[in-house]
């Protein structure tokens, strides 16, 4: 099939109040003081949420796995977010897309009909960016998020136009994607997320695929982390670092960096067909702030799970530091995209 030119839209700007949208149930929270970018210990500005790993022990992403109080604070900060759109559009698979065009133009009661997409665990809505103008047809993208200040963004910064010039629709619904149910996807054409996979459980990512399952959609789920960093030059504790920073992911039950095998797992046992591409965050100079920012996090959490390797760590740290401000640095951050293709619910396609 022959792919439609499309662009790479720029990370839209983080608005302060909602624009003349065709948005339901979009009601934005207040902006709280915990967005605000804090100061590190060395002085420096660290963005609350930064990096990969929870700045707090307990935090879990923007959607809320499980109940804990209506106080959980969310685990990124929309600056966060913004700074690492790009390189997420850069990073994901444009090889799954034209067998998910496919599947899409062959659902029951798709001709003339549109799309209904849901996004999980939405954040600022940048997988709708992406993903919108890469697709023909009218679409309406329903966005979950557990926290709604992401959602606002979400809903203002939402992408207008198809890859065809038609319209694109919104609305957001504020739930918990481990009660994610086949009746919740009733009528959906495509179930998409972004940086999700790894922090589900096992159990959660059982609920996923039985959810797509029964409502016969195929689910695109982008960007989750395959465990695995490169940085020029090589450094000692590389390897070190790394192996913590996985054990750190895996806490609580979490998939980490396992979450792509199991989820290609646990859908083909739903009868998907599942394909894998990777999906790599390719970093250097360009990228100087974001990588500065997930250097920060992915050591500090390392540090979190080993302690012992704090005084090490901190060398560590502030020599990549040096180097990535002297534009001298490059990191590979390996992640994988997976589009599962489940079987349409009156058995065609």
């Amino acid at each position: 099939m022959t792919k439609p030119a499309t662009t790479t839209q720029p990370a839209a700007a983080i608005p302060a109040q909602p624009g003349p949208r065709e948005v339901t149930d979009a009601a934005p929270g207040p902006a709280r003081d915990d967005m605000a970018p804090e100061s590190g210990t060395d002085g420096s500005t660290v963005i609350p949420g930064a990096g990969p790993a929870a700045p707090r022990p307990g935090e879990r992403a923007t959607v809320r796995l499980r109940d804990t109080g209506e106080d959980e604070p969310p685990r990124y900060a929309p600056e966060w977010l913004q700074l690492r759109e790009p390189a997420d559009a850069d990073a994901r698979s444009d090889e799954l897309l034209d067998p998910l065009r496919i599947r899409l133009a062959n659902l029951p009661g798709r001709p003339g009909g549109g799309l209904v997409v849901h996004d999980i665990g939405c954040g600022t809505g940048s997988m709708g960016r992406w993903l919108a103008p890469r697709l023909d047809g009218t679409q309406h993208w329903v966005l979950h998020d557990r926290d709604p200040y992401l959602l606002h963004f979400a809903a203002v910064a939402s992408p207008r136009s198809a890859a065809d010039g038609s319209h694109v629709t919104v609305e957001t619904r504020r739930g918990d994607v481990a009660r994610l149910t086949s009746d919740a996807l009733a009528g959906a054409s495509l179930v998409t997320a972004s940086a999700l996979l790894d922090v589900l459980t096992r159990e959660e990512v059982v609920a996923l695929a039985a959810a797509c399952a029964g409502a016969g959609c195929p689910a695109l789920l982008t960007l989750s982390v395959a465990g695995r960093v490169e940085l020029t030059a090589p450094h000692p504790m590389d390897e070190e670092i790394t192996e913590a920073f996985n054990a750190h992911q895996r806490r609580g039950g979490l998939l980490g960096p396992d979450a792509v095998t199991v989820a290609a797992e646990v859908f083909s046992e739903h009868g998907a067909t599942v394909r894998l591409n990777p999906s790599p965050w390719r970093l250097g100079p360009e990228q100087a702030a974001l990588t500065e920012q997930w250097l920060r996090g992915w050591v500090g959490a390392a540090v979190e799970e080993r302690p012992d390797l704090a005084r090490r760590a901190d060398a560590y740290l502030a020599e990549r530091l040096a180097a990535c401000e002297a534009g001298e640095l490059r990191v590979v951050v390996h992640h994988t995209d997976l589009l599962a293709l489940s079987r349409p619910v009156d058995g065609s396609a």
